[in-house]
């Protein structure tokens, strides 16, 4: 493997400066020149010309087929003055520029050029959702922080099942399925227990990538969704940072140079630290006894640290490290602990004498979760996770002109490590070691009205000795200036399997195990035929088509239709009540085995409307989706399985100064699916029993319904809050806010005590106030 990956980079390097050396070539980096802070999705082009491309989030851009001769480099981006710089190109040259845009001190609101439209145009963007942090503050900011978990669950096929204890769904994948990037490094679990906080701090995003499907072979080891998430470097020209407290909790970010950015070119380095904190536990006794007199149960820390060097032709390399912790202790249900940490390095490269940009990244991460409740501790030992390894690549990117031939590798290695009980308490437990290898080509091709991105990976699992050549493609029509047409398919897999159980009350403990070998050696397809189990990988197979139509200059509608096949699914089997040894040799596998295979589809409708203009912002989203599952002895609809979901979000920003800003989000969504309480009986444990078994009194016994056969009530909320911001100096801003969540105070169920018919219901009306400090 490694050998063949050898030769594709020797290969495609000579093929690539070949072709370079017969035309010039202009790049470089487009900085904000008050922070140092790249200039993402950015025009640059020759004035006069045709040739143009926007950057990338590392501020990059690349022009290149450029004939020789003397040009004015344009750099235009709203809210910035325009930059415009001579440059003159010669054959088989290859100039280098740095670019500082500066904030205009003039409000322009008449004129746009947008890097969006452009982008629209030439890349298939299918199923993905940029987002930065001016669209994460658009959503009302509940606890009076803004947080990327809330602005993803108004995204398209996105469902959320909760706000507390809640995990995000996409397209029909469980959270297992969705894999989580911070600067290259995986993140095993982003959200905190109170689902309307993740444990990343908005103020230190730069860009975040959501896909939900269809996505290139530049990611892989998932078979739903990827979230790649990219941090700011920190401010290259002066000390700066952000204080604020809330009643949910305080923050803190600092940054500053460690060398500062100047006109010459020259190395510069900057860093970034950020702390954020709950107190919720502690707080809401005072501010929220309304709801529990002993305090809502929710309490988390989040760290994170990082530093980078810039080189004087845009070259950076970045070290960054975080370490988040979470606490939930439910009365009399459960006790809940976990921690990640993580140190990881990313670099950008750019060669002097080659037009090629070079990414590579190095890290190591963990996470550990314990979760303690009536359900599952057996012998006083509760249900235990653990995963814990490093992943790294480099990949290469050459642009040819509208074109762009990326390649590269992978390599990760991880440990997990799982201790957990059945509802029949039949322990299930795994220790294992894995490394993953593989390699990845795309190739896009802009030709006229066409855009075509064709990809390949190679993904070899050692530890499974399973080689998996997974094809994808993505295709876009520009049929007219405001209607595009697009479709993407492909073939997905991944090794790791999710430890939560479907029949859990409240679906807090979220496990990992590798690829297990406790599966049975056949199953039943959804027609009755027996199939040999000839692999150990969960695969899926996504086949999305739509279409994108500009109404007006400002108004968007964006219309997809997907279909998820997955293949071949992990479950943890609900029906063992034997072990596997010996002594049940005779008895059926799905009866003895800690895992079953699984297959099943997601399919649905995504609709987004979407309006920008001046201060006003309007993003209208409806999902209709099914999922149902074929476990070998009946179809099923999971959990998360919700057939309609409504999100309505709007944001003005009024006043004088515009120092005024309302936001509003309602959701509705149907009710999700769940298995009902038959009966009861009197229940003994007869293993081991001792005692007079016809006299004995058990403990109390459910008896289940058809699986997940009911459904739960429809969930709907509204959140708002008002923001009013000060000038105090040049450089400081105080904020103000007062805000609500679940403003007319619907009861949406939580979770049933099945054996004591209790209620609990999620969060109801919680006002909020809050301030930050910028300086």
């Amino acid at each position: 493997m490694l050998k063949f990956h050898k030769a594709l980079f020797f290969i495609l390097l000579a093929f690539s400066m070949n072709t370079f050396a017969q035309s010039g070539n202009i790049r470089g980096f487009a900085y904000e020149k008050e922070t140092g802070e790249p200039a993402i999705f950015t025009n640059v082009y020759l004035k006069g010309t045709t040739l143009g491309t926007t950057t990338d989030v590392n501020g990059y851009f690349s022009i290149s087929k450029v004939p020789a001769g003397s040009y004015t480099l344009m750099v235009t981006m709203f809210g910035y003055d325009t930059l415009a710089t001579p440059v003159a190109v010669k054959e088989n040259e290859i100039v280098t520029k740095k670019l500082l845009i500066k904030k205009s001190s003039i409000q322009i609101q008449t004129v746009e050029i947008s890097a969006e439209k452009q982008e629209q145009k030439t890349d298939v963007q299918m199923s993905v959702n940029k987002i930065t942090p001016k669209e994460i503050k658009q959503v009302p900011t509940i606890g009076g922080e803004p947080d990327i978990a809330q602005y993803l669950q108004v995204l398209p096929g996105v469902v959320f099942t909760g706000d507390q204890g809640g995990q995000l769904y996409i397209r029909g994948g469980s959270p297992i399925q969705n894999k989580v990037l911070m600067d290259g490094m995986i993140v095993y679990n982003p959200f905190h227990t109170i689902g309307l906080f993740s444990v990343f701090d908005a103020d230190i995003i730069r860009n975040a990538d959501v896909y939900s499907g269809g996505f290139g072979a530049q990611y892989g080891g998932r078979i739903s969704s990827i979230m790649d998430i990219t941090t700011r470097d920190g401010n290259k020209t002066r000390l700066a940072g952000k204080v604020s407290v809330t009643p949910f909790g305080a923050k803190t970010m600092i940054e500053g140079p460690l060398k500062k950015l100047t006109e010459e070119n020259k190395t510069t380095s900057s860093f970034i630290l950020s702390a954020k904190n709950s107190y919720l536990a502690q707080s809401s006794k005072l501010f929220y006894s309304y709801i529990d007199t002993a305090g809502l149960p929710f309490n988390y820390l989040d760290l994170y640290g990082k530093v980078t060097v810039n080189s004087p032709n845009g070259s950076k390399f970045s070290v960054f490290g975080f370490n988040y912790r979470d606490d939930v202790k439910y009365q009399a249900i459960s006790d809940l602990n976990w921690r990640s940490g993580g140190i990881g390095s990313n670099f950008v490269l750019v060669p002097s004498a080659s037009p090629i940009l070079i990414k590579g990244n190095f890290a190591y991460s963990k996470y550990k979760i314990s979760l303690s409740d009536s359900a599952s501790i057996v012998d006083n030992t509760p249900k235990t996770s653990s995963i814990g390894g490093f992943n790294m690549g480099i990949d290469f990117t050459y642009f040819l002109k509208k074109n762009e031939l990326n390649y590269g590798i992978e390599i990760l290695g991880y440990a997990t490590n799982f201790d957990f009980y059945n509802a029949s308490k039949k322990r299930i437990f795994q220790n294992e070691n894995t490394t993953e290898l593989a390699g990845f080509f795309k190739y896009k091709i802009v030709a006229g009205r066409f855009v075509i991105d064709p990809s390949i990976r190679l993904h070899y699992y050692a530890s499974l000795a399973n080689f998996s050549p997974e094809p994808r493609l993505g295709m876009k029509v520009n049929v007219t200036d405001r209607f595009r047409l697009k479709g993407a398919a492909g073939i997905y897999s991944q090794n790791l399997v999710s430890g939560t159980s479907d029949r859990d009350v409240v679906s807090l403990f979220y496990g990992f195990l590798s690829g297990p070998d406790n599966l049975p050696e056949t199953y039943t397809d959804e027609d009755g035929n027996i199939q040999d189990v000839t692999h150990k990988l969960q695969k899926a197979n996504h086949a999305i088509v739509g279409f994108e139509l500009d109404i007006t200059r400002h108004l968007n509608l964006n219309v997809e239709g997907y279909i998820k096949k997955f293949t071949q699914l992990t479950n943890v089997n609900r029906e063992k009540i034997y072990d596997d040894n010996g002594e049940n040799s005779s008895k059926p596998d799905i009866f003895k085995k800690d895992f079953i295979i699984e297959t099943g589809t997601a399919k649905g409708l995504d609709f987004v409307l979407k309006y920008d203009y001046k201060r006003l912002y309007l993003w209208a989203v409806y999902s209709l989706s099914k999922v149902d599952r074929w476990d070998g002895l009946r179809f099923y609809n999971p959990h998360f399985d919700r057939r309609h979901n409504v999100n309505l979000v709007g944001s003005y920003t009024f006043g004088k100064g515009l120092d005024w800003e309302i936001d509003v989000r309602w959701n509705l969504g149907s009710g999700f699916p769940f298995t009902q309480t038959q009966g009861y009986y009197p229940k003994l444990e007869l293993q081991n029993f001792t005692g007079d078994y016809v006299n004995s009194n058990g403990n109390m016994g459910v008896i289940y319904g058809e699986l997940n056969q009911g459904f739960l009530p429809y969930y709907h909320r509204l959140d708002a809050n008002l923001k009013r911001k000060f000038v105090l100096t040049e450089n400081s801003t105080l904020e103000a806010n007062i805000g609500a969540t679940n403003i007319y105070n619907r009861k949406n169920v939580f979770y049933v005590d099945r054996v004591t018919q209790e209620r609990v219901n999620q969060l109801p009306f919680m006002p909020s106030v809050g301030v930050n400090l910028t300086f």
